[in-house]
């Protein structure tokens, strides 16, 4: 292997120059509206009347982008640099200015006094930017906001990337959050041959917001041994002494780079690809470095006290200014600054040029590299129907078929992800595409079934935060996925979900910034077929949280069947800059649409089922509505009892894919106009809704349409256990028998007249629980229902 370099003590007094005008931009964000170069001495007027910010960890970051930047100069590598400390925002912010792409992007910010005062101002600053490395920072993917996601990220940003280097910086505090615990053994999923890097930097500062860091207070062996045990190989950086670092920083992560290619070219050149010890970097430095050692006699500088503003009351405290006047000229901003507020040139050319800076980097903005997936006709996957709700059929299989064949014609930019589920929710048929990513040990049975090879595309680990932070890293850097999850465990990544659609929300507002592709997420084995599983799997609430995001990004879809689930993929995964939310369980149900009806359907997002309906030229007495699988089969049921028993009966039947149709156009931009939901649903005529979820949030999202009065909404009610799925409706009353009966109490002319029908419907739910309890399925008859 090539040897490291020797770092020259001239080149060390550069890099720690470089570093120096780092530290001093990222201290001025915090505390500077004014007097940006110190041109004059410090006054309270030039001080930020609200101090925001965290200087703790941000030396860290610039310490090792400076360093990142040497040998991407000096190997011509391209790097992304995620920053993992939450707050960080100033020690990445400050080296994207000085390599000039900030500038760029925001010519306001120029490189000279007065850009540098604008700079200034508008970190932490209203109507400005926030403390973490959100959407308008150049260079960034990863915001960091919430802890835990820097290596998932990274890694899904080196999968089929081959010529990406990703150094992910690892707060030590995020390192004690469950989900960056696992992304660890991501190494077991990067193949040499064929996909980037990844190289993890921990930053062991030694402190969170008032407490020690647990990495920072284990023995050097234990914290080699952990890491080892991980599958890495560490190499440690560790001291306070500036240059001394620099030096160390710099052949280490040579080293690193070095170890790093010759694992590529040893697969890469034909070598047997197995899972190799990548090398990570353990960089151990004082947090708030070259800050403040002291205030007011308490320390500072390696403690706590650095994680946020080291002093707060600058403006009224005289002896706070000069002690921050003093900070402030510690790094000699009269060196590193020309005239005109430039950094100068003998420390420009350190930064690499163009599109190989990392805040200038392609992959950043991946819109830019997506190109447009090559789909197959959906249509070719259809089930045929002799007629509505005549057969069942498994709903997601067909969808495993799509997605083999998207797959096979996109096997540089397209995986699906799922945590050892895919052949559960029925997608199995991906593997005759591509089998499931694997670089650990093998078994000889894993011959037999177990689908493993280092060359997989299907990307399965049990750990759903891991697998939600490799797809977004993965799209945000210009590729494609798709993600299928137990509906009861898609709550692991509600705040993931929470930080990506706010991602995606907040980008759409930066106009540099191309769109990516959607993030697709197939929600299966869901509440109402938890037929083993009980209690514990049935909660379909993750549709709520959803709701909570943008209307700009967010969608969400109930296909009732096999066709009407294939024509929303085929939308969804055309779609960009949205979280696509499908629901729809794995297990056999009726089928209702061919595929010409599924299309129109689907496109229009609701629709009237006119062969379920019989008010045709006249208002309806009744309208039953229906989101989701079962619900739709007993709202349909429901109906036929109804126009069997009473004859004359007006019922319209109106089924939503497209959950956001209920709401105002002025709510959500796939809404509907309320001349169009009133036409739907009538003005005063009373609606059954069954849902698939909870019911209240039916009402939420309808509850300014003028018929709001007479919707009553059927869902989940917290009731279950080991049921049968018809039993198991009973309990939450959406099946039928509970629908015809509520639909008698609720029309005068059926109040008194259904007496007996309502005594009936009573009967059968009796017959129906009683079955189940002895036989262990449904009633046959009930459960075999098909349309007449």
């Amino acid at each position: 292997m090539t040897t490291t370099t020797l770092v020259s003590d001239s080149e060390l007094q550069q890099i720690d120059a470089y570093w120096r005008a780092c530290n001093y931009l990222a201290a001025g964000m915090i505390y500077l509206r004014d007097n940006p170069l110190l041109r004059q001495p410090l006054q309270p007027e030039h001080i930020k009347r609200r101090l925001l910010g965290h200087w703790g960890s941000s030396p860290g970051l610039s310490f090792a982008y400076v360093h990142l930047n040497r040998i991407i100069k000096r190997y011509d590598q391209s790097v992304l640099f995620i920053a993992g400390p939450g707050h960080g925002a100033p020690g990445v912010l400050a080296p994207a200015y000085l390599e000039g792409t900030y500038s760029e992007i925001y010519p306001n910010k120029g490189e000279d006094e007065e850009g540098m005062r604008q700079f200034f101002k508008e970190f932490s600053f209203p109507g400005g930017i926030g403390s973490h490395c959100t959407p308008e920072t150049p260079g960034s993917i990863h915001e960091g906001g919430e802890l835990g996601y820097s290596i998932s990220h990274a890694f899904g940003a080196a999968f089929d990337n081959p010529d990406l280097l990703v150094a992910a910086v690892v707060g030590d505090g995020e390192a004690e959050t469950a989900p960056l615990a696992t992304s660890w053994h991501s190494n077991k999923f990067l193949n040499p041959a064929r996909d980037g890097a990844v190289l993890p930097i921990l930053h062991l500062n030694g402190y969170k917001i008032n407490n020690p860091t647990l990495l920072s207070r284990i023995s050097h062996q234990e914290l080699d041994d952990l890491f080892k045990g991980y599958g890495w190989t560490p190499y440690f950086v560790e001291g306070d002494e500036p240059l001394v670092m620099h030096r160390k920083m710099a052949e280490t992560l040579e080293t690193c780079l070095l170890e790093i290619r010759k694992i590529q070219q040893a697969a890469r050149n034909g070598g047997e690809v197995v899972r190799p010890r990548w090398p990570m970097i353990v960089l151990r430095s004082p947090k708030g470095w070259t800050g403040p050692k002291f205030v007011d006699n308490r320390k500072v500088e390696g403690f706590w006290r650095a994680h946020q503003v080291p002093m707060a009351a600058v403006r009224e405290n005289p002896a706070h200014l000069q002690q921050l006047e003093d900070w402030l000229r510690s790094y000699k901003p009269e060196e590193l600054f020309d005239a005109d507020g430039k950094l100068i040139s003998a420390l420009k050319a350190l930064a690499p040029q163009g599109q190989r800076r990392m805040s200038a980097i392609l992959q950043a903005n991946g819109g830019v590299l997506r190109r447009a997936l090559r789909m197959p006709d959906f249509r070719d996957y259809a089930v045929a129907l002799p007629g509505p709700g005549k057969i069942g059929a498994e709903n997601t299989r067909p969808l495993g078929q799509f997605l083999r064949d998207i797959m096979a014609d996109n096997m540089h930019n397209f995986r699906v992800f799922g945590p050892d589920e895919n052949s559960s929710n029925k997608l199995d048929a991906i593997y005759a595409a591509s089998k499931k990513t694997w670089l650990a040990d093998y078994l000889p049975e894993d011959a037999d079934g177990g689908e493993l090879s280092p060359d997989g595309r299907v990307m399965e680990m049990l750990s759903e935060h891991t697998l939600e932070g490799w797809l977004e890293g993965y799209l945000l850097t210009g590729r494609h996925g798709f993600f299928s999850t137990y509906e009861a465990f898609v709550h692991v990544i509600d705040s993931m979900f929470n930080q990506h659609a706010k991602w995606l929300a907040m980008m759409q507002a930066v106009p540099w910034r191309a769109p990516v592709s959607s993030l697709n997420l197939l929600i299966t084995s869901t509440v109402w077929r938890q037929d083993h599983n009980g209690f514990t799997h049935q909660d379909p609430g993750f549709l709520d949280l959803v709701v909570n995001k943008s209307p700009a990004v967010t969608r969400i879809y109930l296909p009732p069947d096999v066709n009407c689930l294939l024509a929303i993929a085929d939308h969804c995964l055309r779609s960009t800059n949205y979280v696509n939310v499908i629901v729809s369980d794995k297990q056999k149900h009726l089928q209702y649409l061919d595929i010409d009806a599924a299309i129109k359907h689907c496109s229009k997002g609701i629709g009237i089922w006119e062969w379920a309906s019989n008010d045709a030229g006249a208002e309806p007495d009744l309208v039953m509505a229906s989101a989701g699988d079962i619900p739709t089969k007993e709202a349909l049921a429901a109906t036929v009892i109804l126009r069997e028993h009473f004859p004359g009966l007006k019922v319209r039947f109106v089924n939503v894919v497209d959950l956001y149709k209920l709401t105002p156009t002025s709510e959500h931009p796939h809404g509907l106009s309320d001349k169009d939901f009133d036409s739907l649903f009538t003005l005063d005529k009373p609606i059954l809704f069954n849902f698939h979820g909870y019911p209240w949030l039916i009402h939420r999202l309808a509850y300014r349409r003028a018929n709001h009065k007479n919707l009553h909404v059927r869902g989940y009610k917290e009731k279950g256990s080991i049921n049968t799925p018809l039993e198991l409706a009973i309990q939450n009353e959406i099946d039928r028998f509970s629908l015809v009966i509520d639909a008698i109490d609720r029309l005068p002319g059926l109040k008194v007249a259904g007496a007996h029908v309502k005594e009936k419907m009573r009967d059968m739910q009796l017959e129906c629980r009683h079955y189940a309890y002895e036989h262990g399925v449904d009633l046959p008859e009930a459960d075999d229902w098909i349309w007449p």
